[in-house]
C-alpha cells in the first residue's frame, strides 16, 4: 500500500492511496468460490455451478463488496501509518484503474494540535457573596407575599394595592385586539401592565370611572401597536390592599418546618440562599475560565465538528421548544458562533484533562450527585437512586471530570476576591 498525503488547508487532508491490484482479484476470487459453494442457479446442482456462471451472475456485486471493505481498511490503516487524527469522516473519490493498482483519494479534517499556554494568566473573580440579616428579612418578605390575602379598603388606591379593574381601550376611536378586559386585576408596582396604564391607576377608587392615555413603546411586540397612543376608559370594581401573614411558627409550618419554628425557617432560608449564591458564584467562575482559556489559546476548529454541534445544538432547542416537526426547528445558522465556541472550549478542555490527569473519583462523583440533590425533601433517597443507575453515571461522570479541570484553571490562574453582598450579586443593579 503506497501512502500520499497533501494540506490543503490549516486542518484540511488529501491523502491518496493505491492498493495493489492482485490483493482485490485475490479477495473477489475467494468470495466469489466461496459463493459458488451455496449459489442457487436454475439448470445447476447447489455447489456445481461452473465458475464463469457465478462470475457472469455475481461478480460485479462481490467486486463492489471487496473494494468497498479494502477502502475501509485501507483509509484505517493509512491514517494510523500516517499518525493522523481524522475530525469526522473522510470524503472518497476513487481513480481509474490501471491494471496494476487501485487508488482512491480521501479528504478530510484533522484535530489541531493543542499546545495551551497562558494558563496562569487566566483572570478570574472569585465573588464573596455576603449574606447579612436584610438578605434574610427581604426573602422572609418574599415568603410572607406568596402567602398573602388580599382585602377590600375603602380608600384611593396606593402602590402595592391590587385594583380590581375593567377596562376598553381605543386607537382613534376604534376598538383593537387585546384592548378589553373585565374585573382585571393590577397590582400597582408589579409591571404587569404598561407604565401609563398603571400611573392611571394609581390614586383610583371603588366606582370610579375615568379614561387614561396609554402611549405603547416603538418596541411593542404587536407591531400594530408600536408607537400609537391608545385612550382606556377604566371602569374600577374596588381596591383591595396587601395582607400579609404574621412570622410565626405556624407560619413556619406553613414551609414544611417540622420542628424549631420560626429559627429554624430562617436557618432553612439562610441554607437555600447560600446555595442559590454558589451556584451563581460556580456558573460565573466557569464562564470566565471557559472566556479566558478560549482568549489565551486561539484555535482552529474542524468545521466538520462544527456542523455535527450545530446539529446537536439544534435538537436541543427543539426539545426545549416542544417541536417534533424539523420543518419548524430554528435554522441551523442560528447555532454557527455558539457550536464553534463549543467545539474549541471541548478541544483545549480535552487537553487541560489529559496534560493533568484529571479524573472522576469516587468521592468527587458522589460530591456532585449530593450537591444536585440538596434541595430535595428525599435527598439521601435520590443521591442512592443516581448512583446505583449506570446510565445516569455515565451522564455525571464527565461533568465531573469538567469541574474539576475548570477547579484547576481557577486554582493555576489569577484570581482575586470581591466581595458583594447577597442582594446586588443575585439582583445587580440596572
Amino acid at each position: 500500500m503506497n501512502v500520499t498525503v497533501e494540506s490543503t488547508g490549516a486542518l484540511e487532508r488529501r491523502m491518496r492511496v493505491e492498493v495493489p491490484i492482485e490483493r482485490i482479484e485475490s479477495e473477489v476470487d475467494s468470495r466469489l468460490k466461496s459463493v459458488g459453494r451455496t449459489a442457487k442457479i436454475k439448470g445447476f446442482r447447489p455447489g456445481k455451478v461452473p465458475a464463469r456462471v457465478v462470475r457472469q451472475r455475481y461478480g460485479k456485486q462481490v467486486r463492489q463488496e471487496v473494494l468497498g471493505e479494502i477502502m475501509q481498511k485501507s483509509y484505517s490503516d493509512a491514517v494510523m501509518q500516517e499518525n493522523l487524527r481524522p475530525a469526522g469522516g473522510p470524503q472518497i473519490q476513487t481513480e481509474d484503474e490501471d491494471g496494476k493498482t487501485f487508488a482512491f483519494v480521501a479528504t478530510f479534517e484533522v484535530l489541531p494540535e493543542v499546545k495551551l499556554k497562558d494558563l496562569d494568566k487566566i483572570k478570574i473573580e472569585t465573588p464573596e457573596v455576603e449574606i447579612g440579616e436584610s438578605d434574610i428579612d427581604d426573602m422572609l418578605l418574599s415568603l410572607r407575599k406568596q402567602r398573602a390575602t388580599w382585602e377590600e379598603v375603602q380608600r384611593k388606591s396606593k402602590e402595592g394595592d391590587r385594583v380590581i379593574v375593567d377596562f376598553t381601550g381605543t386607537i382613534d376611536g376604534e376598538e383593537f385586539q387585546g384592548g378589553s378586559g373585565t374585573e382585571i386585576p393590577v397590582v400597582l408596582g408589579q409591571g404587569q401592565m404598561l407604565p401609563d396604564f398603571e400611573k392611571g391607576l394609581k390614586g383610583i377608587k371603588a366606582g370610579d370611572e375615568k379614561t387614561i392615555k396609554v402611549k405603547f413603546p416603538k418596541d411593542y411586540h404587536a407591531e400594530d401597536l408600536a408607537g400609537k397612543t391608545a385612550e382606556f376608559a377604566i371602569n374600577t370594581h374596588r381596591v383591595e390592599a396587601e395582607i400579609l401573614p404574621e412570622l410565626t411558627d405556624e407560619f413556619a409550618e406553613a414551609f414544611n418546618v417540622s420542628e424549631g419554628g420560626l429559627e429554624q425557617l430562617k436557618v432553612d432560608v439562610r441554607e437555600n440562599m447560600e446555595r442559590e449564591a454558589k451556584q451563581k458564584i460556580d456558573g460565573d467562575i466557569r464562564e470566565q475560565v471557559m472566556n479566558g482559556l478560549i482568549e489565551k489559546n486561539p484555535l482552529d476548529v474542524p468545521q466538520a465538528l462544527v456542523h455535527e454541534e450545530m446539529h446537536s445544538m439544534q435538537h436541543e432547542a427543539m426539545q426545549r421548544m416542544g417541536i417534533e416537526d424539523h420543518d419548524q426547528a430554528p435554522p441551523m445558522e442560528n447555532f454557527t458562533e455558539a457550536a464553534g465556541k463549543r467545539v474549541r472550549l471541548g478541544l483545549l478542555l480535552r487537553e487541560v484533562i489529559a496534560d493533568n490527569n484529571i479524573t472522576a473519583d469516587e468521592a468527587a462523583v458522589r460530591a456532585r450527585v449530593e450537591d444536585m440533590c440538596a434541595g430535595y425533601e428525599n435527598a439521601d433517597d435520590m443521591v442512592n437512586m443516581y448512583l446505583g443507575n449506570p446510565q445516569v453515571m455515565q451522564q455525571i461522570e464527565p461533568m465531573v471530570v469538567e469541574q474539576k479541570a475548570v477547579d484547576w484553571l481557577r486554582e493555576n490562574g489569577k484570581a482575586k476576591k470581591k466581595k458583594v453582598s447577597f442582594k446586588d450579586y443575585m439582583n445587580p443593579p440596572g
